[in-house]
């Protein structure tokens, strides 16, 4: 018979740390995002985004055709900024 015995701690964090590896790798193969990723990565609706920060003039945006995109790292840099300024208003 045989028996295994697992540091479940050690194990939960060699996990952890793959899928931080894997997350990272994955959030550098972008290099900008569209609409529908600008939605899923802010938890956000069109709409919301629209009302709250798409317009404003420091929101990294380029229209292509009658498309957005959004340079990934300056959009990543530009929403960390935008809430932490939204905390006053909270």
């Amino acid at each position: 018979m045989l028996q295994v015995q697992i540091n479940e701690h050690a194990a939960k964090e060699m996990i952890q740390q793959q899928v931080e590896e894997l997350v990272k790798k994955f959030d550098a193969d972008l290099v900008y995002w569209d609409t529908a990723e600008l939605k899923k990565r802010t938890c956000m609706s069109w709409n919301t985004i629209k009302e709250h920060f798409f317009y404003d003039e420091r929101c990294p945006k380029v229209k292509l055709g009658g498309k957005y995109y959004f340079p990934a790292e300056k959009m990543k840099q530009f929403l960390l900024t935008w809430l932490e300024e939204q905390k006053g208003g909270i």
